[in-house]
């Protein structure tokens, strides 16, 4: 989750920013570097608690959908499109509009959290076994590879992740 003390409905953008941080001056590089690949989040208005969108992306992944899809649709939700991943009804309308779910299924995993210790159990997993803190996050490398996966926090360029993914080709 991006921040599990987000209040349950998501939070305005500036005032978590305002409350977190004192400002969401840190926010200007991101969207400056976002606009040059399409990302211009141009209706960023949600600070999300994004407990419910995990299950979301779970219960597609469990249908069949790609998780680069479910991500997408998400994304593009929140930044582009200026909606609270953090309601049911805004998550029900992206899985079955975007994702191609039942909206009843939809409805009745995020209602009833039935996904909810499946996505706990993995965020405790990460914590544990790769020290994650905070997000974005990525582990490239497979396990049991000759050498440990390479972890990376935060926003990264892509000249990094070209100079990561060199190096884990060079070490197999």
């Amino acid at each position: 989750m991006i921040d599990p003390g987000t209040k349950p409905g998501g939070e305005e953008f500036e005032a978590y920013n305002i409350r977190r941080w004192g400002g969401s001056g840190w926010t200007r590089h991101m969207k400056s570097e976002g606009r040059k690949d399409g990302a211009t989040f141009k209706s960023w208005v949600t600070w999300p608690n994004t407990f419910k969108a995990h299950q979301l992306i779970r219960l597609a992944e469990n249908k069949g959908v790609d998780t680069n899809l479910s991500n997408k649709a998400l994304f593009e939700a929140v930044y582009e499109e200026g909606q609270n991943i953090s309601l049911v009804d805004t998550l029900v309308q992206i899985g079955s509009n975007k994702l191609g779910l039942s909206a009843e299924e939809v409805r009745d995993c995020l209602e009833f959290d039935r996904l909810g210790d499946e996505i706990k159990n993995d965020i405790n997993i990460g914590r544990r076994k790769h020290d994650i803190s905070g997000v974005p996050f990525f582990i490239i490398g497979a396990e049991g590879r000759k050498g440990l996966p390479y972890a990376m926090s935060g926003a990264q360029s892509p000249n990094t992740f070209l100079q990561t993914f060199e190096t884990v080709l060079s070490e197999e």
